[in-house]
């Protein structure tokens, strides 16, 4: 219960201040964190593949 709270606290930390950031920082930090799941998921995939295979 504890670590909901934390994590509920910390999200609207986060929100608010992507509120007060200038809408182009904030759709650039976004495309960056998508970008970077984006290759970590890529990455998962083909570790899977490989270990699958053996």
């Amino acid at each position: 219960m504890l670590f909901i709270v934390a994590a509920l606290l910390l999200l609207g930390v986060v929100l608010g201040t992507v509120a007060h950031a200038p809408l182009t920082f904030s759709v650039a930090v976004g495309a960056v964190i998508a970008v970077w799941l984006g290759i970590f998921a890529l990455r998962e995939r083909g570790r899977r593949r490989h270990t699958q295979a053996h």
